[in-house]
């Protein structure tokens, strides 16, 4: 296995992590023999970053019972996270132990070496829990050692990214990232940004598996016939793992492995893997890929963000990859994209509904897009009555009023 170096800390963080989510089982129920042997062969393959959360159901005990059995906790890093979600508006500062406590219980472990905060999408969220005291509360837990790093995962826009990224001094960054989403959410802007003050894992490199299995025939073929580094024949899993270990700035790769194919298949191609490892020709079949997928696409957005911020705080490029992702990508993962490129579930609203067709950012696409009549589609189309009634339900569950338009 090759290993990246945390600057922040010296630690040397195997290239490929393990992403926790989706062990084996069916029905809610963990399968604990596949998931004994899946971690335990990682382990032994040299993977040291396990990923899981408090949300993720079952996983923490999973993973620590597997750790604890084996007497290998001192083998791995462990990242999990405080579930943000579970935070209402009236909640204080002595309920961060509520959640954290649990975890180390579930994880029989006593520390957390990576510590996240789940969930983040923007400043206000932020803002909210420094008001709250979370920074103290970080400041105890670390003193004391039950925490050893502190970071934070992100489900938002590129801008307010960067600003979360510049208002604390957080030691790891967790983003949604792949060659089909190299402008979505932090995007490549956000990476190299949080690159120059951390170490940052990647999820979501195969985009819940839909750059592995859910291509188009004409993608999977421009794969098929193309040689990868070396010369050698990959697999498209293989074509999206590389994009991202060619980039210095990823220190590693999360997958959602379950099964042993899966696993020996990861560790094969990350140690092969290396920085700048793809030539032209290696970047021309994705450029190939892309445009095979993108021909399904509705609006040829670039998503070089000429035409933000919007006065009323419309995504108008996360609105229009989400939009582009129903076609290419299938409906719940266009779906998914909108939940959160427009806040759906936010105080906040970012949705194209709020156009005021003022015109300004057609002024500024480089593209000549119609952005005030492609907004109008994508509103029609993304927000049918039943997927507002969804977002309405889910801000009442966490607690989130949205504020009255004026």
């Amino acid at each position: 296995m090759q290993y990246r170096i945390d600057k922040r800390t010296g630690n040397k963080i195997s290239s490929l992590s393990f992403g926790c989510m989706r062990f084996p089982g069916a029905l809610g129920v963990t399968d604990m023999k596949k998931t004994e042997e899946l971690i335990m062969r990682s382990i032994d393959k040299g993977v040291n970053y396990f990923d899981t959360a408090w949300i993720y159901p079952g996983n923490e005990e999973a993973l620590g019972s597997v750790l604890y059995k084996n007497n290998v906790r001192y083998k791995v890093y462990i990242a999990t996270k405080l579930p943000l979600v579970m935070f209402k508006n009236s909640e204080k500062t002595a309920d961060f132990d509520k959640y954290f406590n649990e975890s180390l219980k579930r994880l029989k472990t006593d520390y957390i070496d990576y510590y996240l905060l789940h969930m983040m999408t923007d400043m206000e969220q932020w803002n909210r829990f420094k008001k709250w005291g979370i920074e103290s509360w970080i400041a105890q837990k670390k003193a004391s050692g039950q925490i050893k790093h502190i970071g934070f995962s992100f489900h938002g826009s590129g801008s307010e990214f960067l600003k979360i990224v510049e208002d604390y001094d957080w030691e790891l960054a967790q983003i949604q990232y792949n060659y089909f989403d190299e402008n979505f959410q932090a995007g490549v802007k956000g990476l190299k940004a949080a690159a120059a003050k951390m170490p940052v894992v990647i999820m979501e490199p195969l985009l819940g598996g839909k750059l592995a299995n859910a291509l188009p025939k004409e993608a999977v073929s421009i794969f098929g016939n193309s040689q990868g580094p070396n010369g050698a024949k990959i697999s498209p899993v293989g074509w999206a793992l590389n994009w991202l270990w060619n980039q210095a700035e990823v220190t590693s790769v999360l997958s959602g492995m379950n099964a042993i194919e899966q696993l020996d298949e990861n560790v094969n191609l990350a140690q092969a893997a290396s920085v700048n490892m793809l030539n032209e020709s290696h970047m021309a079949v994705y450029s190939s890929v892309l445009e095979s997928i993108n021909r399904a696409c509705k609006v040829r957005c670039t998503g070089c963000n000429y035409c933000m911020p919007c006065p009323l705080g419309v995504n108008i490029p996360g609105s229009f990859s989400a939009y582009n992702a129903v076609y290419s990508m299938g409906f719940i993962e266009g779906v998914k994209q909108y939940v959160t490129s427009t806040g759906l579930m936010s105080e906040k609203s970012g949705s194209p509904g709020l156009c005021s067709k003022c015109g300004k950012c057609e002024s500024h696409c480089p593209q000549s897009i119609q952005i005030i009549k492609e907004l109008k589609t994508v509103h029609k189309k993304m927000e049918p009555w039943f997927i507002k009634f969804i977002g309405a339900c889910a801000r009442g569950v966490l607690g989130k009023k949205r504020k009255k338009k004026k």
